[in-house]
């Protein structure tokens, strides 16, 4: 069992390494890295994909249709992603596949310590951080701001197309079919924008925070969310700050990460509750079952019936 450092720990030596390495076989292009290979013109068998977390599998899965064989490492509503430990297995998968997805910013270090280490023959590497011009320090969570999840799946087909040229129709016709329901959530967001600006929310971390911004809703205390997504003691002042504002109805929803077990975050929901103030549960890994834009519509929901008051 090989375990890294989580995204709260920053594991900075590791992403220089990576990054040195790759510059000196100048690989980053166009906020992907692309690796020699032979391109066929088309392939009998599925495009062997790995993707860290399962809603980057399940984007190109959407994309890539009958024509990928996509393994997602992290996979269970209930996982931990900052816990994780990564297997020989794992390594492996990574080393066989012929593209590897994986968030950075310092969310998923493990990936770019085991691609540095492996003796890939070929293969390509999309890092959805660099597509959306987001470095370690910024909000790791970038399932949340939805260009960044058009940005990869426009990067998927670019990458499939080049790989299988071969079925580069139909790539194009999965990449029209994922923006349609991309279309589908941006009128979400604009109706709950139009609704909702301006309303003042919190959080016991940044999880949500891309989608927060994206509708327009006046996040608060963001010290004590900073704090607990790294791993740290918030102040004494942050927690009153916080504490203060779920008594007094300050603010009008607090959106709670489900998936961690974190004491002071699973305190704040009880006051809330105890305050009358309404919880949003929102997880940082896609729910079996649903698709990346089912799940962001679903939590949508959730959040237009709390401030609806229902």
């Amino acid at each position: 069992m090989i375990r890294f450092g989580s995204a709260r720990q920053r594991n900075s030596g590791g992403a220089i390494m990576v990054a040195a390495a790759a510059l000196a076989r100048g690989l980053f292009v166009a906020g992907w890295v692309a690796l020699p290979q032979a391109l066929p013109a088309a392939l009998a068998e599925p495009i062997k994909i790995v993707a860290a977390e399962s809603v980057y599998g399940d984007v190109v899965q959407q994309v890539g249709g009958t024509g990928v064989a996509v393994t997602s490492i992290l996979t269970h509503p209930n996982q931990d992603p900052h816990e994780f430990e990564a297997s020989a297995s794992t390594a492996r998968a990574l080393a066989e596949a012929r593209l590897v997805v994986y968030n950075g910013a310092d969310y998923d270090p493990w990936v770019a310590v085991l691609l540095s280490g492996s003796r890939r023959a070929a293969g390509e590497v999309i890092e959805v951080a660099a597509l959306a011009h987001k470095k370690p320090g910024d909000n790791p969570h970038l399932w949340y701001e939805p260009s960044a999840m058009s940005a990869l799946a426009e990067a998927v087909a670019a990458t499939l197309t080049r790989i299988d040229p071969g079925h580069a129709a139909d790539y194009g016709r999965g990449l029209a079919a994922f923006a349609v329901g991309m279309q589908r959530l941006g009128q979400k967001i604009a109706a709950l924008r139009a609704k909702y600006a301006g309303t003042p929310v919190t959080a016991t971390e940044p999880v949500f925070g891309y989608m927060a911004d994206a509708l327009g809703l006046s996040m608060r205390n963001d010290r004590f969310q900073l704090a607990v997504m790294n791993g740290t003691e918030p102040s004494a002042a942050a927690v009153a700050a916080f504490e203060r504002d779920l008594r007094t109805h300050a603010v009008k929803a607090l959106f709670y990460n489900s998936q961690t077990g974190e004491a002071l975050s699973a305190r704040m929901r009880e006051i809330a509750l105890e305050a009358g103030v309404p919880v949003v549960a929102i997880t940082e890994t896609e729910p079996q079952g649903l698709n990346y834009q089912e799940w962001m519509l679903r939590q949508l929901d959730a959040l237009d019936r709390a401030l609806a008051g229902h």
